[in-house]
C-alpha cells in the first residue's frame, strides 16, 4: 500500500501544504470533539469511554483503532487509540487535526521509569521530549528541534493534580524508536541528564502540534522500571491508570467550562 495516497495538493492552501484525507479514521464530520485524549492502547480508549464518559459512542473501528466521543461532567470530548510509536501517533494526530479540526490533544500513556525516585503507578507530566528518532531531523532539514508541551495545558494539568491531591512528577522524558534496545543499559546516559522516563510517542506529538499550531500535552503513568525490573500487568496498563486519566479529563473540562474549579 502506498504511503502517499493520503497526500493531495490543495488549491486552498499555500504551496507545499497538503490536504490530508482521513483514511484511518472513519468518523463523519462533527463526530469528534475539539479536545481528544490519545491512548496508545485502543482498549484503554474503550475503557475510558465506557467507565468515565457518559453517552459515549464509537466513531472509529478502522484497523481496530477504537475512537469514542462522549461527555465528562457535561463537556463533550473524545478519546482515540493511536497505536505504538511515533509514526503511528503522527498518523492519527495529523488526521485528527487536519481533517477533524482537533485543537487540544492530550496523550494518556505508559512509560518506563529511569530515575530511582519514581515508583510503579506514579504519574508524570512531560515538559519536554528528547528522542533518538530521526523523524524530527527529517522534518526540519537535519537540524535539532526541541519538542515541548504547551505551557497552558501543562499548567492546567498541574493545577488539576494539586486540586485532586494527585502527586505528579514534572520534567523531561525520552521518546525512543526501540522498545527492545540493542544496547542494554544505554538508557542510563539519558538518566544522567535528568530524564525521568522513556516512552515512544511524545516527541512526534509535540513537534506535530507545534507545526500545526495546536496544543498538546503528554500524561504518563509508570508501568515498569528500567532499573528494578518491576512492571505492571497488561490488564493494569489498560484499566489501572485512573489518576492519570482523571487529570486528562479534568484538564479538558477546565478548558471548556469557564469558571471551573
Amino acid at each position: 500500500m502506498s504511503t502517499r495516497t493520503n497526500l493531495i495538493p490543495s488549491k486552498k492552501k499555500p504551496p507545499g501544504e497538503f490536504h490530508f484525507m482521513s483514511i484511518h479514521i472513519e468518523a463523519k464530520p462533527g463526530e469528534i470533539a475539539p479536545a481528544v485524549l490519545l491512548a496508545g492502547d485502543p482498549l484503554r480508549a474503550k475503557h475510558v469511554a465506557e467507565t468515565m464518559l457518559t453517552d459515549a459512542k464509537c466513531y472509529n473501528n478502522v484497523r481496530g483503532m477504537l475512537g469514542y466521543t462522549g461527555y465528562y461532567k457535561g463537556v463533550r470530548m473524545s478519546v482515540q487509540g493511536t497505536g505504538i510509536g511515533m509514526p503511528s501517533i503522527s498518523l492519527y494526530a495529523t488526521e485528527l487535526i487536519a481533517e477533524y479540526g482537533v485543537k487540544h490533544l492530550i496523550r494518556i500513556g505508559s512509560c518506563g521509569a529511569m530515575q530511582p525516585a519514581l515508583k510503579l503507578r506514579d504519574v508524570l507530566l512531560a515538559m519536554s521530549a528528547s528522542t533518538d528518532s530521526n523523524m524530527n531531523r527529517r522534518a526540519i532539514g537535519d537540524m535539532d528541534f526541541a519538542p515541548t508541551a504547551d505551557f497552558y495545558l501543562l499548567n492546567q494539568a498541574w493545577e488539576v493534580a494539586k486540586h485532586e491531591n494527585i502527586p505528579v512528577h514534572i520534567g523531561p522524558i525520552l521518546s525512543t524508536d526501540s522498545f527492545y534496545d540493542f544496547s542494554p543499559g544505554s538508557w542510563r546516559l539519558w538518566a544522567e541528564f535528568g530524564l525521568l522516563a522513556v516512552e515512544m510517542e511524545t516527541a512526534a506529538l509535540y513537534t506535530l502540534a507545534a507545526r500545526r499550531r495546536v496544543q498538546a500535552l503528554t500524561l504518563l503513568t509508570v508501568s515498569d522500571h528500567l532499573d528494578t525490573g518491576e512492571q505492571l500487568s497488561a490488564q493494569d496498563r489498560q484499566t489501572a491508570f485512573t489518576e492519570m486519566v482523571k487529570i486528562g479529563l479534568e484538564t479538558v473540562y477546565r478548558l471548556y467550562s469557564p469558571g471551573a474549579v
